[in-house]
């Protein structure tokens, strides 16, 4: 009975674990809010108006070394040359939530 009991209770929190969304998962729809609000007066449609190079496009992030969301994150909080920080202005979430919806979008070729 009390090795039914341990199964029961091991499958129940694996099952749990599995289909309960995590908290720290990315929202891309909110993460499209916040480009549309904070990023997408220099990256509009995934470019950038400041420097030709460094668009947010699959092929320009891989190039870069941005073509992941960690890589992405790291930037959007920390800024780099006329990037600009982002750490004191989005909440961790916020700045995933972006860094997933770059990602996304530059897989799907910003359509």
């Amino acid at each position: 009975m009390q090795k039914l009991l341990i199964l029961v209770l091991t499958m129940f929190l694996l099952l749990t674990s599995i289909f309960t969304p995590s908290a720290s998962a990315a929202d891309t729809t909110n993460g499209a809010q916040i480009f549309s609000i904070h990023c997408a007066g220099c990256h509009i449609n995934g470019g950038n108006i400041i420097r030709r190079g460094k668009t947010l496009k699959a092929k320009a992030l891989k190039k870069n070394g941005m073509d992941s969301i960690e890589a992405i994150a790291s930037i959007v909080t920390n800024g780099k040359n006329n990037m600009s920080a982002y750490k004191d202005r989005l909440t961790a979430q916020e700045i995933q939530d972006v860094s997933a919806y770059v990602l996304e979008q530059a897989q799907k070729g910003w359509q």
